[in-house]
């Protein structure tokens, strides 16, 4: 075995990936080489670390230095500097404030952004190689799969996660336990375990990050479930935009069966299953999980009537457990370190942690992992880091176009299922997208039933037509065509819709909307009654104005593309309001600032 006094990790999620991480990879090991460290220094491509926001991130331990936007050739500096003479190179490092730049150099376990997680299912993000069965085996990786089939019944197991309170992370939230019991109890000859790895909500990244991070625990979990359920075969359904994940799991997978993790006779107990990947082509309605089991037979993705539900008849008509990627991470956990430790974290109806994918006006957009109950505030102002440019928080948009707007006065609500439902949001799978002063509520609300009228199956009326119908709607208040009573129209449109689509999908896409109008209804309002947009967002309720702070350089005019801005030189210029586009060109190119838009 390999001793070596340093361990350089860099990042090798998505993220850093297409900032360049491989580049510096590359140099790392061509100035370690060049140096003569190879024995001495190792360099791990990890999983994400989770501060996006400053990648590519690159963390040397023992130290644990925290090195952010690394660039190629900044691999010379800090192998030179800190591998070879043992000096951490401060202005590489990451710093949450310039006033922190002259202060005790921290390691990654102290940064502000990291203080307030609790990692569970991200534990093994970002600290180990995710394509080295070895190093997951040595974070205890199958010690809860042995444990399991050499100490515990099914029914000890399925008990076990009862008692952990482990609900499903994929958005509805039901129990976990509860759910594998049914399939338990199901007779029949064939049963299946199914992982859900196909997000599809704009701006989530964590089941990805997970599968990138760490695809060993998955593996793990579906073994533990199978043996659970009573299923010798499993599926995990990813869609194929996401290539990394793809590879790694195949790479973990093949390492598994090489081991004898999977196939026949696991640990020599007569327990047999087997795993394999189907694709998705990135179809939105196939994360929902009959939708999801129609793609796996080879049909068009369309969710089927319930009951009857998948645990009961499922892939190919037999008992089927669908869990997303989240769930599942956290069993190995549940199975090692107990149910009591699990049901310890959190609040009383939601165990445990929660993954979120922070986006949006934040400064630190990332992966994170926080307790159930852990406020929106926390969130925002101490791990997020607060609104970019000294800007007003406004809302934040949790369960993607599933969920609803939360606003400034729910900042101290806990975050759990049912203080989130209760809001007029939902948990959701996790994304968390975060909104200023400069944002407007009614053109979000079209954003997002944009993406579901694009995403819908089309299988049944109410979502097929409904969610056309409150898009037109929405695109002609926030084009200056509304009128009264509209508000009252698209109300009453989403409620009929969220009780009479087929399936969750299109029972939630109404959310958006409902909930912008409940928290902002001044806006919609000011759209259709003034023919204004508060935010400034909506083109064409905008006009653009040169204030008398004009300097007369013409810069406005020769930019203009429709030749609508007149006036002599150094002197006052107009905009010819009939004319103008309100494409912000004169904006962008004037360079006193005189150009306003109201």
């Amino acid at each position: 075995m390999e001793l070596y006094r340093s361990h350089v990790l860099i990042c090798g999620g998505t993220g850093c990936t297409s900032s360049g991480s491989d580049l510096v990879e590359e140099r790392f090991n061509e100035e370690i080489k060049k140096n003569g460290l190879e024995k001495e220094v190792k360099i791990i491509r990890t999983g994400c670390f989770g501060l996006c926001e400053v990648g590519p991130v690159v963390v040397v331990y023992p130290e644990g230095s925290f090195y952010a936007h690394v660039k190629p050739e900044d691999a010379k500096t800090i192998t030179e500097e800190h591998l070879l003479k043992g000096r951490i190179v401060r202005d590489l490092l990451y710093y949450e404030s310039l006033e922190e730049a002259s202060d005790q150099v921290k390691s990654i376990n102290e940064v502000d952004f990291y203080q307030k997680q609790m990692r569970v299912a991200l534990r093994n993000c970002g600290v180990i190689d995710p394509e080295n069965i070895e190093e997951y085996i040595a974070m205890d990786g199958y010690a809860a799969l042995g444990k399991v089939l050499t100490e515990m019944s099914p029914e000890d197991v399925i008990n076990h996660i009862k008692q952990s309170g482990l609900r499903g992370r994929g958005g509805g939230g039901f129990p976990t336990g509860v759910k594998w019991s049914f399939a338990a109890g199901a007779k029949n000859d064939q049963k299946y375990m199914i992982c859900n790895a196909d997000e599809g909500d704009p701006g989530a990244f964590m089941d990805r990050s997970v599968l990138e991070g760490d695809p060993h625990a998955i593996i793990e979990a579906m073994a533990i479930a199978g043996y659970a359920i009573g299923a010798s075969q499993g599926f995990v359904y990813i869609r194929a935009e996401y290539p990394i994940a793809v590879q790694r799991l195949e790479i973990a997978i093949a390492q598994a069966k090489e081991n004898g993790l999977l196939g026949k006779d696991i640990f020599g107990t007569g327990f047999d299953f087997d795993l394999e990947i189907r694709l998705g082509a990135g179809a939105f309605v196939c994360g929902e999980e009959t939708a999801l089991l129609q793609s796996i037979e080879g049909y068009r993705g369309m969710p089927r009537p319930k009951p009857p539900f998948p645990a009961n008849k499922g892939l190919w008509q037999k008992p089927t457990i669908i869990n997303n990627v989240e769930t599942l991470a956290n069993i190995p956990q549940i199975i090692l370190k107990g149910a009591e430790w699990f049901s310890s974290i959190g609040t009383e109806k939601s165990k445990g942690t929660k993954v979120f994918a922070l986006g949006g006006k934040i400064n630190n957009t990332g992966l994170i992992e926080i307790p159930m109950g852990t406020t929106l505030r926390e969130v925002i102002y101490d791990i997020g880091g607060g609104i970019p440019n000294g800007k007003k928080f406004k809302a934040v948009q949790t369960g993607g176009p599933s969920g609803g707007c939360i606003t400034y006065e729910h900042l101290d609500q806990p975050i759990d299922y049912d203080n989130l439902i209760a809001l007029g949001s939902m948990m959701g799978s996790g994304g968390m997208i975060v909104m200023d002063e400069d944002n407007c509520m009614v053109d979000i609300a079209r954003f997002f039933l944009d993406f579901t009228v694009d995403e819908s199956c089309g299988k049944c009326t109410p979502c097929r037509e409904g969610t056309k119908r409150m898009l037109e709607m929405l695109e002609k208040i926030t084009s200056g065509r509304g009128e009264e009573g509209d508000i009252e129209k698209l109300e009453k449109l989403a409620y009929t819709i969220k009780d009479s689509a087929l399936c969750g999908l299109g029972q939630t896409a109404p959310n958006p909307v409902i909930s912008t109008i409940r928290y902002f209804r001044d806006e919609y309002e000011a759209h259709i009654n003034d023919k204004k947009c508060p935010a400034g967002v909506c083109k064409n309720l905008l006009t653009y104005y040169i204030t008398d702070a004009c300097i007369g350089c013409t810069k406005c005019a020769r930019n203009c593309p429709v030749d609508c801005i007149s006036g002599e030189v150094k002197k006052l210029h107009v905009i010819d309001a009939e004319k103008c586009i309100k494409c912000g060109a004169c904006m962008e190119a004037c360079p006193v600032n005189a150009i306003i838009k109201k």
